[in-house]
């Protein structure tokens, strides 16, 4: 059976899915099409059903919940590995509400925390993740959400620190903080869902196991390609939920998805919501 498949260029995502889309493990007669795209453009992606398996931002999970489900394995959360909201140095934040704020997509979580933080900020602009820096420091945003290996650079470029959303998130619920889901679609048969599910989970063990193995792919897809920048992300977002959910993993996610519908920000999600 062959499934369409979609996750970002991030070393995160390709250092989990290096093993399980190049031939590295046993994928028990499972065959994979798969395309790379910034998130935002697989959150567009997954409002239109459009892959059988995506990674997909939690912000965004709520507009396409009727379609998917979110897997055991794959999701990019944890403690201290939040978005970043950076400016020049003298930033007032009592002047948020009016200041121009550089988002990484719409329907990003980091966007989501940031509307949960500072309601009143709503003059947002969207751009490429990686532009984010390079657009503050021209003047055409006052602020910006930064994420994935952005949040490991920006400081190089001059600009400080005004808030750690993850931070904000973990002193809010206790809970790590949920950024991304690797979800299945819903007309997946169930024994073929659990099969890929068990898939992903060996393609990350494999993947920490042997970890130079992953190395090409990783570095060939990255928008950063100092190692040491790539080391770091793939540290700071591969941890053990990335393996499996787990309790807190799952408490997580109903957590931000209750959140943001009580908020008025996202639809409301199924009862089901989960694969297992």
């Amino acid at each position: 059976m062959k499934l369409t498949l979609g996750f970002s260029p991030c070393p995160n995502d390709t250092f989990i899915f290096d093993a399980l889309v190049n031939g590295r493990i046993d994928t028990e007669g499972l065959e994979f099409d798969y395309k790379l795209a910034d998130v935002e453009e697989l959150n567009h992606r997954a409002f239109r059903g459009e892959a059988d398996i995506t990674k997909i931002s939690c912000h965004a999970f709520p507009f396409a919940a009727n379609n998917y489900l979110i897997l055991d394995s794959g999701s990019a959360l944890g403690y201290g590995n939040g978005p970043l909201l950076v400016a020049k140095p003298g930033f007032d934040t009592l002047k948020m509400n009016s200041s121009v704020i550089a988002i990484p997509g719409k329907y990003t979580t980091a966007n989501l925390l940031f509307s949960i933080a500072w309601p009143g900020a709503v003059n947002k602009k969207e751009y490429l993740f990686s532009d984010i820096v390079d657009v503050i420091l021209s003047g055409k945003a006052d602020a910006g959400l930064i994420i994935h290996e952005t949040r490991f650079t920006y400081h190089l470029k001059g600009l400080t620190m005004i808030a750690d959303m993850g931070e904000f998130w973990e002193k809010l619920t206790g809970l790590p903080i949920p950024l991304g889901a690797i979800v299945i679609s819903r007309r997946i048969p169930e024994e073929v869902s659990l099969k890929f599910n068990s898939l992903l989970r060996k393609s990350i063990e494999y993947a920490m196991e042997n970890s130079s193995a992953s190395s090409g792919f990783v570095a060939s897809n990255a928008r950063e390609m100092e190692k040491t920048v790539i080391d770091r992300h793939i540290k700071m977002f591969v941890n053990e939920f990335s393996l499996d959910l787990g309790t807190d993993g799952k408490k997580a996610f109903s957590r931000l998805f209750g959140l943001a519908h009580e908020k008025g920000i996202a639809p409301s999600v199924p009862e089901r919501i989960f694969l297992t």
